[in-house]
């Protein structure tokens, strides 16, 4: 292995964490026979797909025909979360099992926000390359820095036509050998910054275009058929933004078919792992860039060989921190005590400048797959820092089966809006309304948050009911800050200081 030149070390209880290669050409000349053996691997990721927007979920209006088939030969994990909903940081955790908190993707990475990694990091492809497979990535990347977030191939850019981005992947799923890597990620269904001029409510266009795009159906959606979820109002703005919305998932999913028809062809898909997620949640307030349901609980179907559940559900409780474990557990990679592979036998040294792990702060879900009620799998954690650079609001979460805590670190400062989302015609309709309310919630509420908001997930899902000041419920409150607390601990999370000095 080579050192990365210049790196510093920082303590943590979960170890440490480096950026550790092997030159290509030592790469092959180490795949053995074992490796050979092992699955390929596909990681879909979409870009602000929220869960309920899915004929497998529920939701008929939408249309998702190839990721309702994949669900049916797959396992629907149905308590799936993002740690942070924002693209970059989650990206960041998704290709670590690493909390953005701790592997310094604090938050976007173009322009300049210019968040990235620190450079110590070790991420999925960089890890999977070593270990002998090819890897590729295709659409948006939103991660910095290379030498961090390394694939051997890069077939395409950002592209809208998810059709013809998976195009490009058809040479390298029939050509790369076995096994592979492929990240395909979709710019849909974000929104495009464009308005519609010729429907109710001039709603975004989530990169659709009259003209539409080559290879790809082009099925619009009737405002008047959509499904308006209860934390969004039900307004002709809104609605025309969601008929704009399923449009762009309808292109995402088409593309998502080509990919998955490709691998049939190839004749490795018997072989092939296949995991389907989305960054975070739909690109509307009250979900994006928020730590409330919406923005965090989200889609996650799992394709794997030697399914014991094919066809249906998890309800354990995951993180997309979780999910580069779970995929070096499928590689069989994943040492037994969840040592990133390389840092075998390392120790943290004594410094606090730039971090690398030992260990993943995440965990292997492999096993809880073929159980619909995983014994364990009970409690989940969450980190959000920044979105955009002016939107600093640094959130913790800890939720279990029943209850849900959010901390929200700087509560005196107001809640800072992305600015795609303050201007959407939905929240602007709402501003305007002369009602003071979005959907079920005060907008005076949303926009000024209290210090910590507790919900009875049971009872109160929609999050309208905060408990934190309820008497009855101090011993659950009191109980959950020490949880976070003790995540915080675990997972080397700077903001910990904040319980003491503010």
């Amino acid at each position: 292995m080579k050192n990365f030149k210049g790196i510093v070390i920082f303590t943590g209880l979960t170890g440490l964490m480096a950026a550790c290669t092997n030159s290509p050409a030592e790469k092959k000349e180490q795949k053995s026979s074992d490796i050979s053996k092992a699955p390929n691997i596909i990681l879909l990721v979409s870009d602000d797909h929220g869960r309920g927007d899915l004929g497998c979920w529920g939701n008929q209006a939408v249309r998702t025909p190839n990721l309702d088939a994949l669900a049916s030969e797959g396992v629907r994990m149905t308590n799936a979360y993002c740690t942070s909903a924002s693209c970059s940081a989650s990206r960041s955790v998704i290709l670590t099992g690493i909390y953005n908190h701790a592997n310094g993707q604090y938050g976007h990475q173009h322009a300049f926000h210019h968040f990235s990694a620190f450079s110590g990091i070790k991420s999925l492809s960089g890890i999977l390359s070593d270990n002998g497979y090819a890897t590729a990535r295709a659409g948006k990347y939103h991660l910095a820095p290379e030498e961090v977030f390394r694939f051997d191939t890069v077939l395409s850019y950002d592209n809208r036509n998810d059709v013809e981005m998976a195009a490009t992947c058809r040479n390298f799923i029939e050509k790369a050998g076995e096994p592979f890597f492929l990240y395909f990620c979709s710019d849909n269904p974000h929104r495009s910054g464009e308005y519609a001029t010729n429907l109710p409510g001039k709603p975004n266009r989530f990169g659709n275009r009259d003209e539409g795009y080559p290879g790809v159906q082009t099925h619009v959606f009737n405002p008047d058929s959509v499904i308006v979820p209860p934390y969004l109002p039900d307004t002709p703005e809104c609605r025309a933004e969601l008929a704009q919305y399923y449009q762009s998932v309808d292109r995402m999913d088409q593309g998502i078919g080509k990919i998955l028809s490709y691998v049939r062809e190839s004749g490795k898909w018997d072989n092939t792992v296949i995991i389907y997620i989305s960054d975070n949640g739909i690109a509307f307030p009250g979900a994006k860039t928020t730590l409330y349901d919406p923005g965090m609980h989200l889609p996650c179907i799992v394709k794997y060989p030697g399914s014991k559940n094919t066809g249906g559900a998890s309800d354990a409780m995951i993180t997309w921190a979780d999910i580069t474990p779970t995929l070096l557990d499928f590689a069989g990679i994943l040492p037994t005590d969840n040592t990133i592979p390389g840092m075998e036998g390392k120790e943290p040294p004594q410094h606090w400048k730039v971090p690398y792990y030992v260990k993943f702060q995440g965990h292997s879900f492999k096993d809880a797959l073929d159980d619909e009620h995983p014994k364990r799998f009970d409690e989940i954690f969450a980190s959000h820092t920044f979105h955009e650079i002016t939107m600093y609001y640094p959130m913790k979460v800890v939720q279990n089966r029943h209850y849900k805590l959010i901390w929200n670190v700087a509560w005196q400062l107001p809640y800072p809006h992305a600015t795609d989302l303050w201007s959407s015609p939905t929240w602007q309709s709402a501003l305007n309304s002369g009602t003071g309310l979005y959907a079920g919630k005060k907008i005076s509420v949303y926009n000024h948050r209290p210090q910590f908001e507790l919900y009875d997930m049971q009872k109160d899902p929609d999050e309208l009911h905060n408990l934190a000041k309820n008497q009855a419920y101090a011993d659950t409150l009191n109980r959950l800050k020490e949880r976070i607390k003790y995540y915080q601990e675990k997972t080397n999370d700077p903001w910990i200081s904040k319980w003491d000095h503010e």
